[in-house]
């Protein structure tokens, strides 16, 4: 277990060495700390530690909740639900892969690119800052395909210059901006990169073996020898092909092939000789009477990381075997690749493969296929050109803000989905200001490490009355986290030594780890539970809800509860309009809802406050873009579906109640949740 930057003691089951925390907290927190884990749930997050002030927070009087105050041991979720989600547009790095703007850090290398002479080429510069804004969004549309989506304000490099998105001709507006005359500088959208499938480990051995390694059994007077042996300058393609080979159950041994000298470099090798190990390797690399794709896309990767080259802007594969020539031909037109054949007089009739279609075929073959060999794939110093694909053909308002992400680097522009965008406001350190709605939200957690001591000493005081506590009201209480904080029995043991009435909204099965404390509170005061089940299609919730337990898992959590006394009631929250309000959808969770024992169910349909609003109608419009216009017309007035939609969704789940024998728990039941307030006239409860 990897725990960074520590300043005061950790938690339960942590180490005890401590050091200042850098870089500087957010929202500028004093003492607070910044912890990551390397488990693999709490990737790519961080988690603020700090003592908080207070712990019960009263709701403001004009909200339309029907509770009063409420407890929020987090700040942040780590559920990860898609209603809440970074930008996408793949950025060109280095090593000649791309990667989500949204996952870029300060101090990583991409490409930009800088004039020199009567050509701007690429070269290779530092991301010196990133944030993200929310802004109304626009849609350009290039004639090969190529969408991006950015603000009026960004600036794409046009044949005519730097262009802004939207603009004007006069007016306080006037500005260069695109339109349908124009066209973009760069390549074009970039290719999808392989799955690294067991077909693709095969090609990529085939090409890589048949290509450039020592195979088979030779009869000596003392007897047959079996050996494989592959060596190579380049420790990418080695280690890739000693990793593919042990998952094929082959262990290899690395040894020093020839040392580095002045006028060549360092090779290592790899090899075996067992018998067993050349009879499976022989077998990996057999042509295969219908290749699939996957497996055409790794014998690419694997010859030209063998037998591969590109200077000067040509790319070439070279061989002497007919058998390989032809099988690299044909897996390059398979893919729509242009390539010639070439007979360069070199010896031992070595011939060559060369691809044509400029840089933006190099391009695409390299992130279709992903070989190995990053200095392969270098393209520094390549002059830019503009396509003829690459001719605006739309730009269209969304109608929607959206939460757009920007960067700073050291030449002021960056390669977006193949075209050369600017960085629309540079700013030379990386600071925050506050924490965002969107990946903020997933990514970086407040945790109240002192919560259960609040809460004790606040119920204490003399002018606490008492009343009612909404817990999960604004994240999930229950979230992932919670399992390694364990703030929540501190919390449910305070609340009951004094008997002060609370109720619990989660999508957390975590809940089952306290219910001896939910039991012991119940016998002193009024316990509410609820779980937030909107759907049970498998699909839709791995698409919605990734960091979530199951809608199973939380109906047999419904199921156990119930069992153990409790009158349970559930949320059926949010219900996704044209992906979950289908009648089938409907019966389907309310059916399921009343087997696990649910005494109620309350229909609440999707609600997008800001923040939350931009980030699912980013995912909506990539995911479904058919939707948009349906939800742009249901939100148009604001957070809130139309009163009459909200409605007829409560109806349609009465209905199914009934049908399936659903019945509301009788009023008054020490254990049962306060009856929910109507949604047309309660705030729905932020369930993100």
């Amino acid at each position: 277990m990897r725990w960074d930057n520590l300043t005061a003691p950790p938690v339960e089951g942590g180490p005890e060495r401590a050091a200042p925390a850098t870089p500087p907290l957010p929202l500028a927190l004093p003492g607070a700390v910044a912890r990551t884990f390397d488990t693999p749930e709490f990737a790519g997050m961080t988690f603020y530690e700090v003592q908080a002030k207070s712990i019960l927070n009263r709701v403001p009087g004009q909200s339309r909740v029907p509770f009063e105050w409420t407890i929020n041991p987090y700040r942040g979720c780590s559920h990860a639900c898609v209603y809440c989600m970074g930008a996408d547009t793949p950025i060109l790095m280095a090593d000649g892969r791309t990667k989500p703007i949204s996952e870029l850090e300060p101090g990583d290398r991409i490409y930009g690119t800088e004039r020199r002479g009567a050509y701007r080429r690429y070269v290779i510069t530092t991301v010196l800052d990133k944030w993200s804004t929310v802004k109304p969004a626009y849609r350009v549309t290039l004639e090969d395909g190529t969408t991006l989506i950015a603000s009026g304000d960004h600036r794409f490099l046009s044949e005519r210059g730097w262009k802004y998105v939207t603009g004007a001709m006069q007016g306080n507006a006037r500005r260069p901006y695109l339109t349908t005359n124009n066209r973009l500088i760069g390549t074009g959208r970039f290719a999808v990169g392989p799955k690294e499938s067991p077909d693709y480990r095969r090609g990529y051995l085939c090409g890589m073996v048949r290509g450039d390694a020592h195979l088979g059994t030779f009869s000596y007077p003392y007897g047959r020898v079996h050996r494989f042996r592959l060596a190579l300058a380049d420790d990418e393609a080695l280690s890739r092909s000693e990793r593919y080979l042990a998952l094929e159950g082959i262990e290899t041994q690395r040894f020093t092939f020839t040392r580095a000298s002045t006028t060549r470099g360092a090779m290592t090798a790899i090899r075996t000789s067992k018998q067993r190990d050349i009879e499976t390797i022989a077998d990996l690399v057999r042509w295969p009477v219908e290749p699939s794709d996957d497996w055409r896309l790794g014998f690419l990767a694997g010859i030209f990381d063998a037998e591969g080259s590109c200077s000067r802007g040509v790319l070439r594969i070279c061989n002497s075997d007919d058998a390989i020539l032809d099988q690299t031909t044909a897996a390059l037109r398979h893919f729509g690749f242009a390539c010639v054949r070439e007979d360069r007089g070199l010896p031992n009739r070595v011939r060559s493969i060369r691809l044509t279609g400029g840089l933006a075929a190099r391009l695409r073959f390299f992130h279709l296929t992903d070989p190995a060999i990053t200095r392969k794939r270098s393209i520094e110093g390549a002059a830019l050109k503009h396509q003829g694909a690459l001719k605006v053909v739309g730009i269209e308002a969304l109608g929607l803000e959206l939460p757009l992400w920007d960067i700073t680097t050291g030449t002021g522009d960056f390669i977006a989905n193949g075209v050369v965008s600017h960085n629309c406001f540079a700013r030379n350190t990386h600071t925050y200001l506050d924490l965002d709605a969107g990946a903020d939200f997933d990514r970086k957690v407040i945790v109240k490490v002192n919560a259960g001591e609040l809460v004790r000493r606040e119920l204490a005081a003399p002018r606490w009355r008492g009343a009612h506590v909404a817990m999960g009201s604004n994240v999930d209480c229950y979230q992932r986290a919670e399992g390694r904080y364990r703030l929540m029995p501190q919390i449910i043991g305070a609340l009951r030594d004094f008997a002060n009435p609370f109720s619990i909204l989660t999508k957390g099965t975590l809940i089952l780890r306290d219910l001896p404390l939910l039991r012991q509170a119940a016998e002193v005061t009024t316990v509410g539970i609820s779980f937030s089940v909107g759907f049970v299609d498998e699909h839709l919730w791995r698409t919605v809800e990734p960091g979530t337990p199951h809608p199973r898992r939380r109906l047999d959590a419904v199921r156990a509860l119930a069992d153990a006394g409790f009158s349970v009631g559930v949320l059926m929250a949010p219900i996704l309009p044209g992906l979950s309000d289908s009648d089938e959808s409907i019966d389907a969770t309310v059916s399921a809802i009343a087997a696990a024992g649910a005494t109620s169910v309350t229909a609440l349909p999707l609600h997008l406050r800001p923040g939350a609003r931009e980030w699912y109608a980013h995912w909506l419009a990539r995911e479904h873009p058919h939707l948009v216009p349906r939800y742009r017309e249901l939100y148009r007035a604001g957070a809130y579906a139309p009163q009459a939609y909200q409605r007829e969704l409560t109806a349609r789940v009465r209905i199914a109640a009934r049908r399936h024998g659903l019945h509301r728990g009788e009023r008054g039941d020490n254990r049962s949740l306060p009856e929910p307030t109507p949604p047309s006239v309660a705030e729905q409860l932020t369930l993100l």
